[in-house]
This record gives C-alpha cells, structure tokens and sequence, in this order.
C-alpha cells in the first residue's frame, strides 16, 4: 500500500506543496530543505516507539535501540557544535523552540523572577515574554517579569553599554538572546559578562543561528553562556525539533523540565532526524555552505542598499534581511504578497521603532538559507535582489488606507494575480528553479 492509493487528497496536497516549494524561491530565513535521508529518518519505524524518561531511565520496556538512538544524537550535538562534555550536557527532546525556552525558564527560574530579553521588533522572540499594549501574550509573560533590551534608534544595532546599564537597573534573573530578525553577529561574550556581573544566568537562543554558530562561521555562546536553545531545521538543515544545551550542573533540573514538566515521551524519529542533521554539520561540505548562506545574504543586502532601500544596520553578518519599507511609504504586507505572486517567499515583518501593527508592519524579511541549498551563489543573489526590486516598485502603487485594511488587502490579491509583470517574473523564476533544483 503506499500514500496514492491510500489517502490521495493527503497525496495530492504533498504533491502540489513539492511542486511550489520547486518552483518558487525559499527566501523566509526560518525555513530550509532538509535533505532526502533527513527526510527518511523522520519518516521511519521509530514513529512508533514511545520512550518517556532519558535514556537508560526509560518508563517504558523495549527501548534498547531508543537508548542507543538517543544517546548517539546527544554526543553529535555536543560535537556539532564544540561543546565541552565535561562541561555541558545536552537534551534532545524538546518538540520545538519555544517549549525548549520554557524548559529552560523551568529548570533555572521562579515564578516572578524578571527576564530581560530582546524586544521582538527589534530581532526577539515571542518565546521570550512578548507583551503588546500591556496584553502578556506569551506564556513567559504571563510567569515571569520581563523587561526588554532595544537596539540603538539610529544604528539599529545593540548598544552594549546601554544593555548593561539597564541590567544592573532591573536586576534579571535571566537575560536572553535571539536574534530573528536582527541582521548582526550577538555579541555573546558581552551579554554573558553583562550576565556575570550582576549574578544572572544567560541564555543564547541560537535558533536561526544554529548552521553558522556549528561551523564557527558566527561567534559560538558556549564560553559565555549558561544554557544554549536552537531550533534543528533553520540554518542547521534538519527536521522541525529543538536541541537545549545546559551547563552539567543544571541538566538533571533541565531534563525534569522536558519531562515531565513539560511533555510526555519524546519524537523518536525525529530525533534520529535531527542526528543526521548532526552528523551533515560536522563535513567540511557543510562548512562551505554556511560560509556561502552569508556571502549571499551580503550581496542581497548589498544589492538591495544599493537600488534606494533602506536595509536594517546597513547590512548583515548572517542569513538574514530585514528591509525597512517605510522610505517607500510602504507597509510590507503587499510586497510580500506580490513577491509570492512573482515566486519569491518572504515574509512581511516589524522593523525597529516600528510605527506599523504586528499585523501590517513596515518591514520585510529576507533569507538565504533555502536558496543556498540549491546552490545558488553571489550572481543569482544579483539577479534576486533585481527581480525584488521590480516587483515592489511595479506594485508600489497599492498604499494601505488607515481603515480598511483587510477589505483593501483582499481586492490588491486580485489584482496581483492579473499583473503580466508579476506572471512574466514568475515565469523566470521557474527557469531558474530549473537551472537550481532542490538537491535530493
């Protein structure tokens, strides 16, 4: 039996997703294509094992390939990404991001203790405490005390000292990085001093990061930090899980956290995914690609400066692009859709000091990471940030109205699927797909 025969609406719709993710460009920095034997991993037998516990201290009998499973995972991780065992241990279980934030708020933190953590327009997280208009809409704010840390107003880029001033003022906790739409290197050495000196524990989130932190292509936090949360399938290549790395001291508080504070028996199978994933990182192959997802994003960015926009920081040192639209007297909302239309994937975005919504934000975000994998290099980015570049100025004309936004937004994605520039960029994209297939 297999899928086709089976379930063909379940088939038909996996078809139609392969064929756009084919032909139309991954350009949203939080997304990649995870290669075939990643794919074959999580799709295995091992979806069928439940396993709560840790390994060799399993509630459950017949785990003897379980325990092997996961203990080779958790001694790649540590590999990956050059982390001392006899100093940090490592859990592989968390089903995503933000519940391994939360593991780690458990495992280190009290109810009531304050986090001072990025603010989300300026590159945070909404894992670590977001609040809009005094609403806690997370459930770190809803716990904890959070106070947020801002990017300089002219720079766009983290002042340090400032960061330090308030956190002798506030008195964290625990202080937290992660930069999801911030374009720079974190300064993790200055954050986990910062941390030091008033007795707080310091947190990287390296989510995005992860890929480029393995391959020291960005500066590693593990000298710095107490703990190190990434997510497995952004810059790292690997299925959609988390992996949390704690210093030994706190992993037996981490591990009751994942379980049972948290959730009950871990994804086998995606952990052997995630395993794989590993093993890719550590190949010198590998290393070539990270340095090449930031050469790329860099002439993007460039590109991009260059024909009038306004790139957050003036650049980046990473995987990611966050244009600021507001120079065009643009929200990012229809952009975004028109560059879908044109076959290019990005997402509409909060830029600092936003003067937008949440949901009609000034800013659009760019990637690297997925267009990289298809091995495409600097003079593709040339010919991206052009095709970009086209497709805002061809639409420029659609302003959001102060009300009516979403009536507005519906007639604009009517006409966008009309425009003959749009379908004519579209149908080069496709040719370049072609040229650039998604390797197996």
């Amino acid at each position: 039996m297999n899928l086709k025969k089976t379930d063909k609406q379940i088939y038909d719709i996996i078809q139609k997703e392969a064929k756009r993710q084919a032909e139309t460009l991954m350009m949203i920095p939080s997304e990649n294509m995870a290669p075939e034997e990643i794919r074959e991993a999580v799709g295995s037998i091992l979806i069928n094992k439940y396993s709560e516990g840790q390994p060799y201290r399993r509630y459950y009998q017949g785990m003897e390939n379980v325990n092997i499973l996961e203990s080779l995972v958790e001694k790649r991780a540590l590999k990956a990404f050059h982390a001392d065992p006899n100093a940090w241990d490592v859990n592989v279980q968390a089903y995503s991001g933000s519940p391994a934030n939360a593991a780690v708020y458990l495992a280190l933190l009290e109810p009531g203790d304050t986090i001072m953590s990025m603010f989300l327009p300026d590159g945070g997280h909404i894992s670590h405490g977001w609040i809009f208009k005094e609403r806690k809409l997370s459930l770190a704010s809803k716990i904890y005390n959070i106070s947020f840390y801002h990017v300089d107003p002219k720079t766009k880029i983290f002042d340090y000292e400032e960061i330090a001033k308030q956190a002798k003022k506030v008195k964290p906790k625990l202080i937290i990085s992660g930069g999801t739409a911030y374009p720079r290197d974190i300064r993790h050495d200055k954050l986990g001093k910062i941390a030091k000196s008033i007795g707080a524990y310091y947190l990287a989130d390296i989510s995005h990061e992860a890929g480029l932190v393995a391959t020291e292509v960005l500066q590693s936090p593990f000298k710095y930090a107490d703990a190190v949360m990434c997510t497995t399938h952004k810059t790292l290549r690997g299925p959609r899980g988390a992996l949390i790395f704690i210093r030994k001291e706190h992993i037996d508080a981490l591990d009751k956290a994942v379980f049972p504070g948290l959730q009950g028996g871990p994804h086998n199978h995606t952990i052997a995914g995630i395993g794989v994933a590993l093993k890719h990182a550590t190949t010198s192959k590998f290393k070539a690609y990270a340095k090449q997802v930031v050469k790329n994003a860099q002439v993007l960015a460039a590109e991009l400066k260059k024909a009038g926009y306004d790139v957050v920081s003036g650049g980046t040192d990473k995987h990611l692009i966050l244009l600021d639209l507001r120079k065009q007297g643009l929200s990012g909302n229809i952009p975004a859709m028109a560059l879908e239309k044109a076959g290019i994937i990005c997402n509409y975005n909060t830029v600092p000091y936003d003067t937008g919504s949440p949901m009609y934000p000034s800013g659009l975000r760019l990637g690297t990471p997925g267009i990289t994998t298809r091995n495409m290099k600097e003079k593709q980015m040339k010919q991206i940030a052009h095709w970009i570049d086209e497709v805002i100025k061809e639409t420029s004309q659609y302003v959001l109205p102060e009300k009516g936004k979403k009536e507005f937004v519906e007639i604009v994605t009517k006409n966008l699927s009309k425009n003959k520039k749009l379908i004519d960029i579209s149908t080069q994209i496709k040719k370049l797909c072609r040229k650039f297939p998604i390797p197996d």
